[in-house]
């Protein structure tokens, strides 16, 4: 069993930026790709990013890219996502996600979820 707890989200005013952490507990990631989701309200829940716990190859989708980074610190089981330049758009609640990532960008690749945490930028 791996357990996730997410931290760091907030209000912000447009243009700002935020890091959400993700602290891993239980059984060993090293086998885990870790990802981040979000989903807005009445919306479906989307992928934001994701990174290979070994060797740390990141991905990260289109809406995001050039904005957000995903990385992590394997010493403190960690896994962050800095996001800039945000958007009134990115309100969502963020969730992190740990499981074989395959494929990457596909919730039912992740086994397991942390509680979430609120987004939410004001325009």
């Amino acid at each position: 069993q791996v357990q996730l707890v997410e931290s760091g989200g907030g209000l912000v005013q447009a243009g700002g930026s935020l890091r959400l952490s993700c602290v891993a507990s239980g059984r060993t990631l090293r086998t885990y790709a870790m990802g981040w989701f979000r989903q807005a309200p009445g919306k479906e829940r989307e992928f934001v990013a994701a990174i290979i716990w070994s060797g740390g190859s990141t991905y990260q989708s289109d809406s995001v890219k050039g904005r957000f980074t995903i990385s992590r610190e394997n010493a403190m089981n960690t896994v962050y996502l800095q996001m800039n330049s945000l958007k009134p758009e990115d309100t969502a609640v963020y969730y992190c996600a740990a499981g074989t990532g395959q494929p990457l960008g596909v919730k039912n690749a992740y086994g397991y979820w942390g509680q979430g945490t609120q987004v939410t930028v004001s325009s």
